[in-house]
């Protein structure tokens, strides 16, 4: 799958991290209340898995979990 290739790459990993950051700034200083904080949360999945390199869609399309695993596969 190249959506899973690309989000397991160096370049997708930056763009999940910068993707869920946004999304916890958005929800935290600009929307606010409940929905913001909604936003923030569901901000942090991407995040996360960017900076921790797991990519959670893999296992959807029988890849595994981790991003070095994902990396390998030929």
């Amino acid at each position: 799958m190249a959506l899973i290739n690309f989000l397991a790459s160096s370049t997708g990993r930056i763009v999940r991290i910068v993707a869920g950051a946004a999304l916890v700034v958005l929800g935290l200083a600009v929307v606010g209340g409940t929905g913001g904080i909604i936003l923030a949360v569901v901000g942090l999945v991407p995040l996360l898995a960017g900076l921790f390199d797991f990519c959670v869609f893999a296992p959807l399309f029988g890849m595994p979990f981790g991003g070095k695993d994902i990396r390998s596969r030929p």
